[in-house]
């Protein structure tokens, strides 16, 4: 008797969660639609202030809250809930912005003073010689200011680039997503056991691969952050053993008036062990330091509400 209350217990459970997921699916699938319909500038205004006012209500700020305290631990009370707030601000333009993904990217070389995207010239300088060395190379970025555009900015400036992603646990939210996403953004590979496998495949065709680096993976490499050990994802060192290739990083930082400011890293020196081969743990720091130099540049627009050290 009580093995088949479990299990019917275990059965209302996943009906459940499969009822919930189908909900939040729907819902996430209206709330992009009826995003697309209204200006994308007033819809992003809106969708910041809602973020701070519902923000601070959930778990995830509390999670934030600490998280800067151990970043910042020189910084004021007053100093760590202006930055949260911007974070709150910050995600709830990310959200807005991600239904306008297919023409949110506006830049003109001619007047980049009119466009929304700001390049500085060296980054020009970069973008060009990646696109005509005939190499792949490997390209890194952080959830900073909207992380959904330097995809975009590959494919805007002509890179044959390929994509790794984190699918939604929602296949419904996943499918609109993904069509979002195919707009104007390369190949996209999702996460999972065929990723490293399909990435190197994209790399030794000349393409250039592209990932976020800056989450916890249990099972990474160890590495320091803001002064604290925490576990990186090792993919893209170990990629970087199997095809060997320039490193760059890239970052958008947001700017005033609803403008982005792209940036593309000189190239990334990987770290080497005695006998010349590519140091996982270490080149995975190289990359951690400078993501940590950007979040300390602008902390108010870099993701906090994940659990970054364990």
């Amino acid at each position: 008797m009580r093995s088949l209350l479990v299990r019917t217990m275990a059965r209302a459970r996943e009906a459940a969660k499969s009822v919930g997921g189908a909900v939040v699916g729907a819902l996430t699938i209206g709330m992009l639609h009826t995003a697309r319909r209204f200006d994308p500038i007033k819809t992003a205004d809106l969708f910041a202030r809602t973020a701070q006012r519902i923000g601070p209500l959930l778990r995830e700020d509390r999670i934030g809250r600490d998280n800067l305290k151990a970043a910042f631990p020189e910084k004021s009370p007053e100093e760590i809930e202006r930055i949260l707030a911007g974070v709150w601000d910050n995600l709830g333009r990310v959200g807005a912005e991600f239904a306008h993904l297919d023409h949110i990217w506006e830049h003109d070389p001619a007047h980049p003073e009119l466009s929304r995207i700001e390049i500085p010239p060296r980054t020009h300088e970069l973008f060009a010689q990646l696109r005509l060395d005939n190499r792949p190379a490997l390209i890194f970025a952080s959830h900073l200011a909207n992380w959904e555009l330097p995809a975009l900015a590959a494919v805007a400036h002509g890179l044959d680039a390929a994509i790794l992603y984190r699918r939604p646990n929602i296949a419904a939210a996943d499918r609109i997503i993904q069509d979002m996403r195919k707009v104007k953004m390369g190949t996209l590979i999702p996460a999972g056991r065929d990723a490293p496998l399909r990435l190197g495949e994209a790399l030794q065709k000349g393409q250039h691969v592209a990932m976020l680096v800056d989450q916890y993976l249990a099972s990474g490499v160890e590495v320091t952050f803001f002064g604290r050990k925490t576990r990186a994802n090792p993919t893209l060192a170990r990629l970087l053993r199997q095809v060997e290739c320039p490193v760059h990083g890239v970052r958008i930082i947001r700017l005033p008036d609803h403008r982005f400011r792209a940036e593309l890293s000189e190239e990334v020196t990987p770290a080497r062990d005695a006998s010349g081969k590519i140091d996982i743990q270490g080149t995975m720091q190289a990359v951690t330091s400078v993501v940590e130099g950007w979040v300390r540049e602008h902390p108010e627009q870099w993701l906090w509400l994940h659990r970054r050290w364990r």
